[in-house]
C-alpha cells in the first residue's frame, strides 16, 4: 500500500451494531485483513465536537467546539492543514458540518456544496445538508473525488445510520438494517479503493441509544468501532479500549507525515513502524 488514505466516518454507528451487524467488515476481521478496535469518544457525545475531535486530535474543551451550535471555523490544525502543509492532496465528501469547521462559515447551500480550492485546508470538497442524502450517493461523491483527484488523503463522512438512529432509536429494526445497507455499501467500493492503493479507516463519531438521542455518557453513546486496513497496522481483533484522541494521529502515521504539536502520541495495539 502507499500512504494513501481513506477516512470512513459513519456518523451514530454503535460498536455493538456494527459487530453484530456488519458482515463484510466482520469477514475482513475474522480473515486478518483488517484490525478492528473499541473506541471510547470524548464527550460530550455531540456530533460537531466529535467532528473536530476525530480531525484535531483536539478535545473540546481545548478547542471550544461544544455543541452542535458552535457554528464557526475552527482554530485548530486539522487532517485537512496537515496534508496541504505537507504538499499531499486532500478531498472530502462530507455533511455540510465539516465545511464550516475547516473552510467556509456559515455553509451557503447555493454556493457551497461543491468546492474546489487549492488555498483553502479542505481542496476538494462535496458536501450535503440534509441528513437523509442517501449513503449511495455520499459514496459515488467520494469516488468521484478519488478518480478526478487522486486525492492522498479522503474523508468521507455519511450520516444515514445517525439520521435512522434519531428516527427509530438503536433498538429498532431500521436502525439495524442502515448498518447493514452500509455494510453492503462498503463491500462493494472497497475493494477498488483498496487497489487504488488507500489504506482505510472505518469509525463513528458517537454511537446511538434507546431513545433515539446521544450526547451523554454511558456506552451506548460512547462505544464505537475502529477498522484500519494497512500494511502499518498488524491485523486482529483486540480487545483494548483506544481513546479517540488516537484517530488523528494515526490518520498522520498511515499518511506519513507529523501530527500537530496538539496531538497525543498515538497509542494503539498491532501498530507497527512507530
Amino acid at each position: 500500500m502507499s500512504n494513501k488514505l481513506a477516512f470512513i466516518m459513519l456518523d451514530g454507528l454503535q460498536y455493538q451494531t456494527a459487530v453484530e451487524q456488519m458482515g463484510y467488515l466482520g469477514h475482513l476481521v475474522e480473515q486478518k485483513i483488517a484490525a478492528r478496535y473499541l473506541v471510547k469518544s470524548e464527550v460530550p457525545s455531540m456530533s460537531r465536537p466529535l467532528y473536530e475531535v476525530l480531525l484535531t486530535g483536539t478535545l473540546p474543551h481545548k478547542n471550544g467546539i461544544l455543541t452542535n451550535q458552535t457554528v464557526r471555523l475552527s482554530k485548530e490544525e486539522s487532517l485537512f492543514h496537515l496534508t496541504k502543509k505537507n504538499g499531499l492532496t486532500n478531498a472530502t465528501a462530507s455533511y455540510y458540518w465539516v465545511s464550516e469547521l475547516y473552510n467556509k462559515a456559515p455553509f451557503v447551500q447555493l454556493t457551497d456544496r461543491f468546492q474546489n480550492d487549492e488555498d483553502r485546508a479542505i481542496q476538494h470538497g462535496i458536501f450535503y445538508s440534509e441528513d437523509h442524502y442517501p449513503d449511495s450517493h455520499l459514496f459515488a461523491d467520494a469516488h468521484h473525488l478519488m478518480e478526478t483527484y487522486q486525492p492522498d488523503f479522503l474523508y468521507v463522512h455519511s450520516m444515514n445510520i445517525d439520521d435512522t438512529g434519531h428516527k427509530y432509536t438503536a433498538d429498532s429494526k431500521e436502525y439495524r438494517g442502515s448498518a447493514i445497507r452500509a455494510d453492503i455499501i462498503l463491500a462493494n467500493i472497497l475493494p477498488q479503493w483498496i487497489d487504488n492503493g488507500y489504506q482505510i479507516i472505518i469509525t463513528a463519531d458517537h454511537g446511538m441509544n434507546d431513545d433515539g438521542d446521544h450526547g451523554g455518557t454511558l456506552n451506548d453513546v460512547r462505544d464505537v468501532p475502529l477498522l484500519v486496513i494497512s500494511d502499518k497496522v498488524r491485523p486482529d481483533d483486540y480487545d483494548q479500549v483506544v481513546r479517540q484522541l488516537n484517530l488523528a494521529p494515526l490518520a498522520c502515521h498511515l499518511l506519513g507525515i507529523s501530527p500537530s504539536k496538539e496531538m497525543i502520541k498515538v497509542e494503539l495495539p498491532g501498530l507497527l513502524n512507530q
